[in-house]
């Protein structure tokens, strides 16, 4: 598992032992960048200098991806001990610290912070997070206005976001929705 693109392009990432956690494939994280940079309702400025939210961050790869691609900072949540030690190795690796903040927490726990432009949600799937995760996470105030929220779900799972769907795209065992919450 490596970065596609950007500044930190071609640098492995490190992943825990055993299926405890699911990372999400390079081509996986190639198709949605490309998505996210060339849609309509995308573009640039949906990365560059975005603050980003990558919740179930696993290894980190989604908001690495992010970081190497010109967001200004990432915010990852995980609380697999396994998956943070690979996460808080990976961001050394990238030398990526200045820029990241690690929470160490279930997402239903965590607390108040930067609220992010751009939103990373991959639970692991069968379980329903994705809205659990969502009404946390803004109660705790950690989504802006008119964040992009992008949400890995099992293809076979069936969930509609609650606002405005952007994009829906199934890529191998992943369905990928792409939307804007209302009410925000």
């Amino acid at each position: 598992m490596r970065i596609v693109a950007g500044a930190w392009r071609g640098r492995t990432l490190v992943a825990p032992p055993g299926q405890g956690t699911r990372p999400t494939a390079d081509r996986v994280r190639q198709a949605l960048f490309d998505m996210l940079m060339h849609a309509e309702w995308g573009g640039r400025g949906a990365i560059e200098g975005a603050h980003v939210l990558d919740v179930f961050a696993g290894t980190g790869a989604l908001g690495l991806e992010a970081l190497s691609r010109g967001a200004a900072s990432a915010c990852f949540i995980e609380s697999d001990i396994a998956a943070l030690k690979a996460l808080r190795a990976n961001v050394g690796a990238c030398r990526a610290g200045g820029r990241v903040e690690i929470v160490g927490v279930d997402v239903e726990r965590v607390g108040s912070g930067l609220a992010a432009s751009l939103v990373f949600l991959d639970p692991p799937y069968g379980r329903d997070l994705v809205p659990l995760a969502l009404a946390r996470l803004r109660t705790a105030g950690r989504i802006a206005p008119g964040a992009l929220i992008v949400a890995e779900i099992g293809r076979g799972e069936i969930w509609v976001p609650d606002g405005e769907l952007l994009a829906v795209r199934e890529l191998g065992a992943a369905r990928i929705l792409v939307f804007r919450i209302s009410g925000i």
